[in-house]
C-alpha cells in the first residue's frame, strides 16, 4: 500500500510592497501578464495540486484583499483563510503562520510574485518536505560569482567557488513545527531573514532541494513584465 500523500497548507505571499515595480504598478500582484493578473496563476497551481488543501492569503492592505478575494476558488481547498502581513516579509510569514490549524502537516511558503510554479512541483515539494523535514524549489548557480571589495580606484575582487551555490526559489515547504519553531525563534532573536530556509538554518536540518527545468523567475521591475509574458506565451505553445 502507498503511503498517503501529506496534507498541505499552502501560504501565499501578496502582501509586498514592490516598490521597484515605481508608482505606475501600484501593486504587481494584480498586474496583467497575458490577459491574467500574477498571483491567479499561483493560485491555479495550488488549487490544482494533490496535496495542498488549505490556502492562507497574506495580503497587503483591504483594497488589495477586496481585488484578490474574487481569485480565490473557494470550492478547490478544505479552509481558506486570510491574514494582514506585516512590514517586512518575515513578519507577512509569521502572520501566515499564526492561521495555521493544529492538525497541519505539512507547509508550503510561497511568493506570489512567482507565477510560473507548476502543480507537480508544489506536489514534490510537499512529498519532499514531509519525509525530511524541509525541502525548497532551487537552481544551480552557473554565473561566475565574485566578492567585491571598494576601495577608491574601484574594486578588489575574489571568485567564488559556485559548485556547492544554489539560488533558493519558492515554494520552500516545512513540517509544520520545524518551521514554526524556526520562526519563532527568528523573531525572538531580532534576526532579519530574507527566505524561509534561512529561519531554520541554526538547525543543521538537511533541505531536500527540488531542481527544475522550468523557469521560476519572480516579478520584480517593470522590464520583467515583457520577459514574463514572452515566457507564458512559450509555454501556452508547448
Amino acid at each position: 500500500m502507498n503511503p498517503p500523500s501529506p496534507s498541505a497548507t499552502a501560504i501565499l505571499l501578496a502582501g509586498g510592497s514592490g516598490t521597484r515595480m515605481g508608482e505606475a504598478i501600484p501593486d504587481k500582484m494584480l498586474l496583467p501578464i497575458c490577459g491574467k493578473p500574477v498571483l491567479r496563476y499561483s493560485i491555479e497551481a495550488f488549487a490544482s495540486c494533490e496535496t495542498v488543501d488549505s490556502i492562507i492569503v497574506v495580503y497587503r492592505d483591504d483594497a488589495q484583499k477586496t481585488s484578490v478575494e474574487p481569485l480565490i476558488p473557494v470550492d478547490a481547498f478544505r479552509r481558506v483563510e486570510w491574514v494582514q502581513g506585516g512590514e517586512r516579509r518575515q513578519d507577512s510569514v509569521w502572520s501566515g503562520l499564526s492561521k495555521l490549524s493544529s492538525d497541519c502537516d505539512v507547509v508550503l511558503i510561497h511568493d506570489g510574485a512567482r507565477p510560473f510554479i507548476d502543480p507537480e512541483t508544489i506536489d514534490t515539494v510537499a512529498k519532499a518536505s514531509r519525509g525530511s523535514g524541509a525541502a525548497c524549489v532551487a537552481r544551480k548557480v552557473t554565473d561566475t560569482i565574485k566578492q567585491a571589495k571598494s576601495s577608491e580606484s574601484g574594486y578588489t575582487l575574489k571568485t567564488i567557488s559556485r559548485s556547492n551555490l544554489w539560488a533558493m526559489e519558492t515554494p520552500q515547504g516545512f513540517q509544520m513545527p520545524v518551521i514554526v519553531e524556526g520562526y519563532r525563534s527568528t523573531i525572538e532573536s531580532g534576526l532579519l531573514v530574507t527566505d524561509d530556509l534561512s529561519a531554520i538554518e541554526a538547525t543543521n536540518l538537511p533541505v531536500s532541494l527540488i531542481e527544475i527545468d522550468a523557469p521560476n523567475p519572480k516579478l520584480t521591475t517593470p522590464r520583467d513584465v515583457l520577459l514574463f509574458e514572452f515566457l507564458f506565451n512559450r509555454r501556452s505553445e508547448g
